[in-house]
Parts: C-alpha cells; sequence; structure tokens
C-alpha cells in the first residue's frame, strides 16, 4: 500500500498533466469545423449530363471523446487528491523535543503550518539588537533593562594665562602671550542602558529555535509515512455528471 509521501509525490504531476488535457481540450471545442461532417452526391438531371464525383468529409473529433479523455485524466485527480485529504485526517505524529514529547497527535497539516511559522520566527529572531560587546553589562532591576558600571569623567574649562615672554622696558611694552590650561570644574558620572539582548541569550533562542525545527520536520516525515487510505471519488462524480 501506498505512503501518504508517495501520494504527494506524484500529486503534482497528476496535477499538471489534468491542467494540460483540460486545456488541450477546452482548445478542441473552440475548433468546431472538426466535429462538422458531410457527405455529397451528384445526380445529373438527364442520363446522358455531366457525372461529378462525390464529396465526403469525415467528423475528426466528437464530444463524447473528448468528455471520455477529460474525465480520466480529472478522475486521477480527484481520486489523488482525495487519497491525500482521506489520509491527512489521520496522519498525525508527535513533536519530540531532546526527548520530551512538546505535541502530541499533531495533524501534519498543523505540521506544514509549523514549519512556515518557525521559519518566520527565525528570520525575527535574526533582527533582534544585542548588547554593545565592547561594554560591561548589567541587568539593572531599578531600570528594567541592562546597564554598564558608572564611569566618571571630567568637565574642564580653558582657564586664560598670561606668559610674559619679556618684561618692559623704558621703551617697549612688556611682550606676553596668552595660552589656555585645562581647569577641571565638575565630574560627569555616566551609565549606559541598553534594551538590547546579550549575544548569548539570541544563541540560546536561536538554538532552541532550530531543535524545534528539526523536531516539527521529523515529525512530518513521520506523519507523511503513515499508509494512504485510498480513495476512488472520480468515477462516482463523472457517472453523475456524464451519465
Amino acid at each position: 500500500m501506498a505512503k501518504l509521501n508517495q501520494i504527494i509525490a506524484v500529486e503534482k504531476g497528476i496535477k499538471s498533466k489534468s491542467v494540460q488535457q483540460l486545456a488541450e481540450s477546452q482548445k478542441n471545442l473552440q475548433k468546431t469545423s472538426l466535429f462538422s461532417g458531410i457527405a455529397r452526391t451528384y445526380r445529373p438531371k438527364d442520363e446522358d449530363g455531366e457525372q461529378l464525383p462525390p464529396e465526403s468529409n469525415k467528423v475528426q473529433v466528437k464530444a463524447d471523446a473528448i468528455i471520455r479523455e477529460t474525465t480520466e485524466i480529472l478522475a486521477k485527480l480527484f481520486d489523488i487528491t482525495a487519497t491525500k485529504d482521506w489520509t491527512n485526517c489521520h496522519a498525525r505524529a508527535d513533536v519530540v523535543v531532546d526527548g520530551q514529547t512538546l505535541l502530541t497527535q499533531v495533524p501534519v497539516s498543523y505540521l506544514l503550518f509549523l514549519e512556515k511559522q518557525l521559519t518566520d520566527l527565525q528570520a525575527f529572531l535574526k533582527k533582534l539588537p544585542t548588547l554593545d560587546p565592547s561594554e560591561t553589562w548589567n541587568f539593572d532591576p531599578n531600570s528594567d533593562c541592562w546597564a554598564t558600571e558608572p564611569i566618571q569623567t571630567l568637565k574642564t574649562f580653558k582657564m586664560p594665562r598670561n606668559h610674559v615672554k619679556a618684561e618692559a622696558t623704558e621703551h617697549h611694552p612688556a611682550q606676553v602671550e596668552v595660552y589656555y590650561e585645562d581647569v577641571t570644574i565638575g565630574y560627569w558620572r555616566t551609565v549606559k542602558f541598553s534594551g538590547a539582548l546579550p549575544q548569548a541569550r539570541i544563541h540560546e533562542l536561536m538554538n532552541r529555535l532550530e531543535k524545534l525545527q528539526q523536531a516539527v520536520k521529523f515529525a512530518r516525515e513521520e506523519a507523511n509515512n503513515t499508509e494512504a487510505e485510498e480513495q476512488r471519488v472520480g468515477a462516482k462524480i463523472f457517472q453523475y455528471l456524464f451519465p
């Protein structure tokens, strides 16, 4: 008996073939001349009149044949899809992470949903900001975020000073050069705050996510290994539609 994963593997090919067949059938249905035929024979009015050969054109396409060919391939599509959907109703598996069962008997459709959501969540985690590694951070409960140790820096003021290069004389004034000296006038106490996360925390979250992703994939593979519940619904549908 076929497995669900085998049914899924062939479904795409059958669906593609049915789409092509339906398109081809619709194309042929538009060629109205192919459905028409004619047979003509000529009899002159007088026995010694001109004899003309008969003319004929056979019907090349029959609607019943197109219906039969189209419904045959569509019935296969209906059957394979029904088999997949019926089997999906009881295709389930547990999601197990590090030996612990996180979710029990999860339907395969939900496992597919989880895979997509976890991929989106992975992209979200990659965008989380991380703390500047050049700083030392500690969590500050008062501010409810991360903070650095206080750093003290000086507040300075450039104080002008005079430097006498030459004393004044009877004939010349003193030569004075002005320079500036940094004078401490106060102290800055600086603490940096951040709402980002430590790199180790990001790494831990990514690691847990990757484990869950792997567990979900394993569960999906296990669920897809369920024996297919073969369905034959196509014939019933088309027997009703085209008795």
